[in-house]
C-alpha cells in the first residue's frame, strides 16, 4: 500500500475519537491518548519507512503553534485560530509538488474530499488502524522466528578439519 517515498499525513484528533483503545484513554486523560497514538505512529513510521506528520488541532488555544520531531515523527500543533483540517491542506498544498503520493489519514468526510481534489490520497482512521495492526503483528512474527545468535555463525557450515585449521590458526599454531 504505502511506498517508502510516501508521506502520510495524521489528523491526529480523529484518530483519537475513531480508535477504541485511544478513545478509552482520551476518557482518562487526553495527554495519554496522545502521547499513545505518537508511539503508534512512530512504531508504524519505522516499519513501514513511510514520513509520518501527526497534525493536532490547537484552534482555540493562543500563540503561534509548533511543529517538532520525536523519534522522526513529525508532530504539529496548529497555530491560533488555524484548524488541523486547514494546516492538514496547507501541508498537502506543499507536499504534492514533489513526485511522492501523500496520504490523509482522516474519517472527516469533507476533510477526505478537499485533501483528495488537493492531489492527495485518502486513508480512513479505520483503515490505517487495520495497517497499524498488522504492522504489529509482522514485527511480532519476526522477532519470534528469528533465531537466537549463534556465537560461531560458521561453525555449522565448515567441515570439521575446516574448523580445527581455523582453530589452530586463531591460536597462533602452526601446521
Amino acid at each position: 500500500m504505502l511506498r517508502r517515498e510516501d508521506v502520510l499525513i495524521v489528523d491526529g484528533y480523529n484518530m483519537i475519537g475513531a480508535w477504541p483503545e485511544l478513545e478509552k484513554l482520551k476518557q482518562e486523560r487526553l495527554e495519554d491518548a496522545r502521547d499513545r497514538l505518537l508511539d503508534l505512529m512512530a512504531n508504524y513510521q519505522s516499519y513501514a519507512g513511510v514520513t509520518v506528520y501527526v497534525v493536532f488541532d490547537a484552534f482555540r488555544v493562543p500563540g503561534l503553534g509548533a511543529a517538532y520531531k520525536q523519534n522522526r515523527l513529525r508532530i504539529v500543533f496548529t497555530r491560533e485560530k488555524e484548524t488541523a483540517d486547514e494546516c492538514i491542506e496547507r501541508l498537502v498544498g506543499e507536499m504534492t509538488s514533489v513526485k511522492r503520493n501523500v496520504y490523509v489519514a482522516t474519517s472527516d468526510q469533507t476533510e477526505q474530499r478537499v485533501a483528495f481534489g488537493r492531489g492527495a490520497l485518502r486513508l480512513s482512521a479505520r483503515e490505517l488502524r487495520l495497517a497499524v495492526e498488522e504492522s504489529r503483528r509482522e514485527i511480532d512474527r519476526t522477532i519470534r522466528r528469528e533465531p537466537p545468535p549463534k556465537r560461531n555463525p560458521l561453525g555449522g557450515n565448515l567441515s570439521a578439519d575446516i574448523q580445527s585449521k581455523l582453530e589452530r590458526m586463531r591460536r597462533g599454531q602452526r601446521d
